[in-house]
C-alpha cells in the first residue's frame, strides 16, 4: 500500500527536489534536475523502484513533523518506548553538486534506527554498481552516466542489490548521512561538514523569507506557499515547474497521469503577480526573463509548455515495467500536449508582461517586438477551434475561456501603448478587441440556461469562466457573470469544492473521473468577495486551508469522497491560487475596515 500523497514533504536544491514520507522513506528523487530520470521512484510502484528510508528498527508509537520556520528544512520526530529521535532532511544548496543531508538526532533515550537504500536509476530499471570508497567512509553506486556517493560513520552492508545498516543512537549524539550526485565520469564529490551546512541552508531560507513583504491573518499560509513555488523554480533559468512529480493520478486507479515537471506559459501571470505582491522582485524578474526566452521566435511556434531551460520538444512515452501510484497506469514520462494549440496561453503571456511592466520589474525592451507579433499571429488565429486551458485530448473545440483570453492579450497591448507609450497600431487593435469580445456574448451565452459556457453553442460549465472578471471581461456585477458564478457552484461542484468540469459530460478523450481541482476552488473564494458574499470567500479558503497537509503542501487536486488530495504534487498552480485569493480576501478585509475607519493589520495589496 502506497502512501498517501498528502503523507509526503517536499525538500529542494532549486534544481531538483525529493518527496520524504512520514515514514522517513524518500520515496522519489529526480537527480540532477527537476526532469531527469528518477533515482528513486517507489511512489509509481513497488519499493523495489528504489527508496531510501531512515527510521526506528521497531516501529514508532508517535510521529510528528515540521518544517523549520521560514526553511525547507523537513524535522520528523519518532517517539518510541526506549526514546525518541529527530531526523532532519534537507537539501543545500549546490556547490557545484547536488547531495541530500540526512541527521539522526537523538533526543531522549537510546532508540535502535535501521536504515535501508535501494538506488534505482532511469525510473526504477538500472541497478547501479556498488563499490566501497576507497577512504571506506561510505560507498560509491554508479550506472550509466550516473553516480551517487553515500557517506555515513555508520557501518553499511549490502543485502539483496541494496543496502542495509542498523545503528543505535543516544540523547545527545547526531548521526549524518549524506547522499551526493555527480556525472559519473567526474571525481566523486568531496566529503563536507553535514552539521555546518545544516546552519548554513537555515540561515540561506530565513534570510529569503524575511524578504517577504506580507502580513496579516492569512501570513503564515502564504509564505509556505512562497516557499514550496521557490522550491520549484529551477534556478539556472528561472522557470517554475508545475509540478516536481509526474503521474500522479487525478483519480485513484484512473488513467489522468500526466508529466508536470514542466514550465507551462499558463501559470506566467499568477505567478508573476503572487511574487511581486510579496515582495519577490529578483525571483518575478527571473521568471519574466525565462518566459520572454521561451516564447521568442515564430510566433507560429509559440508553445504552451516548455522545458527548464525552454526545450521544446517533450516527447511522450508511457513507462512499462512502473505500475502507477495506487496502480494507476499508465505512467507518463514527457508531456504530449506541447503540442497542441491553446488560444489562451496568448493571453497569459500578454498579461504576464503587461503585469511585469505595471509592477515595476526593470525594463525589457525585448519583449515589446515580441508581443507586437503574437498579437499580429493572433488577429489571424483567434477564430480557430483549439484544445483549451484543461488541454483536452478529444479534439479541437471554441472554448469560451480560451476567445476570453484572446480578448485578454489584445486588451494588455492597447493598455501598454496607452500606459506605458510603446508603439503599436492602437486603432486596430481596439477593433480587434471589440470584435472579439461581442463574439463571445453573443456565442458563448446559454439563455436558456442563463450562463456561459465551456464551449460555443454548448450547455456545459466549466469554471475557468469564474476568471472572467478576474481578467476584467466583464464585472461580477453583470448579470450574466452572477448567473454564471452561482451556477457553477450550484451545479460544479463535489462537497462544495469546484470541478474544472463534468468529465462524464465533456468529450476530452479520455475516460470521465477527477478529484476537484484546488486552483478552480481558490478562484471561486475570489468570485464570491468579488460579488460582496465575503463571509462565504473566507469560508471556502479556510476550508481550502484545512486541506493542506500537515507541512501546508497542496496537491493538484482533492477526492471528495475519500477525503484525499489528488494529482502531482506539490503542485505550483494551487500554491500561486492560495497566494494570490489570501492576498486578495486580505485586501477586502482592508478596504471595509479602511471605510469603517477601523485599525488593519499591513497586507500586501
Amino acid at each position: 500500500m502506497a502512501s498517501r500523497i498528502e503523507d509526503y514533504a517536499l525538500i529542494g536544491d532549486g534544481q531538483t527536489a525529493a518527496l520524504v514520507g512520514r515514514d522517513g522513506s524518500v520515496d522519489w528523487l529526480c537527480w540532477p534536475r527537476f526532469d531527469a530520470p528518477a533515482c528513486f521512484a517507489a511512489l509509481l510502484g513497488t519499493r523495489e523502484n528504489g527508496r531510501w528510508q531512515i527510521a526506528p528498527a521497531a516501529g514508532a508509537t508517535q510521529v510528528r513533523r515540521r518544517y523549520r520556520e521560514g526553511t525547507l528544512i523537513l524535522e520528523t520526530d519518532f517517539d518510541t518506548p526506549t526514546g525518541s529521535v529527530t531526523l532532519i532532511d534537507f537539501m543545500p544548496a549546490r556547490n557545484g553538486w547536488s547531495e541530500m543531508i540526512r541527521l539522526v538526532v537523538g533526543k531522549s533515550g537510546s532508540v535502535d534506527m535501521k536504515m535501508e537504500l535501494l538506488l534505482r536509476f532511469d525510473y526504477g530499471s538500472a541497478v547501479p554498481w556498488v563499490t566501497r570508497l576507497p577512504d571506506d567512509s561510505g560507498l560509491r553506486a554508479i550506472a550509466g552516466p550516473d553516480m551517487v556517493i553515500l557517506r555515513t560513520p555508520v557501518e553499511l552492508d549490502g543485502v539483496n542489490l541494496h543496502t542495509e545498516a542498523t545503528f543505535r543512537v543516544e540523547a545527545g549524539q547526531t548521526i549524518p548521512f549524506t547522499l551526493a550526485y555527480a556525472p559519473s565520469h567526474h571525481s566523486p564529490p568531496p566529503a563536507g561538514h553535514p552539521i555546518n551546512t545544516l546552519a548554513k541552508t537555515e540561515t540561506h531560507w530565513r534570510e529569503w523569507s524575511n524578504r517577504s513583504s506580507v502580513s496579516g491573518q492569512y501570513a503564515e499560509p502564504i509564505q509556505r506557499s512562497l516557499i514550496t513555488l521557490k522550491a520549484l523554480a529551477y534556478e539556472p533559468t528561472g522557470g517554475i515547474v508545475a509540478a516536481p512529480t509526474t503521474s500522479l493520478p487525478e483519480a485513484i486507479g484512473g488513467t489522468r497521469n500526466w508529466d508536470y515537471r514542466y514550465c507551462w506559459l499558463r501559470d506566467a501571470t499568477i505567478t508573476l503577480m503572487a511574487l511581486m505582491r510579496c515582495g519577490y522582485y529578483e525571483e518575478a524578474g527571473h521568471w519574466r526573463d525565462w518566459l520572454t526566452r521561451a516564447i521568442a521566435g515564430s510566433p507560429e511556434q509559440l508553445r504552451i509548455m516548455y522545458g527548464l531551460a525552454g526545450e521544446r520538444r517533450l516527447p511522450e512515452w508511457d513507462v512499462p515495467w512502473l505500475p502507477g501510484y495506487e496502480n494507476s497506469a499508465p505512467v507518463r514520462i514527457g508531456n504530449q500536449a506541447v503540442d497542441q494549440l491553446q488560444l489562451d496561453v496568448y493571453g497569459e503571456v500578454m498579461n504576464a508582461l503587461y503585469v511585469a511592466r505595471a509592477g515595476g520589474l526593470p525594463p525589457d525592451d525585448a519583449s515589446w517586438p515580441i508581443q507586437q507579433a503574437l498579437v499580429n499571429h493572433l488577429d489571424k488565429i483567434w477564430v480557430q477551434p483549439d484544445e483549451g486551458i484543461w488541454e483536452v485530448r478529444g479534439g479541437r473545440q471554441h472554448f469560451t475561456f480560451s476567445k476570453v483570453m484572446a480578448w485578454v492579450a489584445v486588451d494588455r497591448a492597447i493598455k501598454s501603448i496607452e500606459k506605458f507609450g510603446v508603439a503599436g497600431p492602437l486603432d486596430e487593435w481596439r477593433t480587434l478587441r471589440a470584435k472579439i469580445h461581442a463574439d463571445v456574448c453573443a456565442n458563448a451565452w446559454n439563455s436558456k440556461h442563463q450562463m456561459f459556457t465551456q464551449a460555443y453553442g454548448g450547455s456545459n460549465l466549466d469554471a475557468s469562466l469564474l476568471l472572467m472578471p478576474q481578467v476584467g471581461f466583464l464585472p461580477a456585477t453583470d448579470p450574466r457573470v452572477r448567473s454564471t458564478i452561482e451556477a457553477i457552484q450550484r451545479e460544479l461542484t463535489d462537497g462544495g469544492l469546484v470541478l474544472r468540469y463534468r468529465t462524464e459530460h465533456t468529450a476530452d478523450g479520455l475516460p470521465p473521473g477527477e478529484g476537484t481541482f484546488l486552483a478552480c476552488s481558490f478562484w471561486m473564494a475570489d468570485a464570491l468577495a468579488l460579488l460582496g458574499r465575503r463571509e462565504e470567500a473566507h469560508e471556502l479558503f479556510e476550508r481550502l486551508l484545512a486541506l493542506r497537509n500537515d507541512v501546508g503542501l497542496l496537491s493538484e487536486e482533492y477526492d471528495v469522497p475519500r477525503k484525499r488530495q489528488v494529482g502531482n504534487f506539490p503542485q505550483a498552480f494551487s500554491h500561486v491560487a492560495l497566494v494570490n485569493t489570501g492576498l486578495n480576501l486580505m485586501r477586502h478585509q482592508q478596504e471595509i475596515a479602511h471605510a469603517s475607519g477601523q485599525p488593519t493589520d499591513a497586507a500586501a495589496a
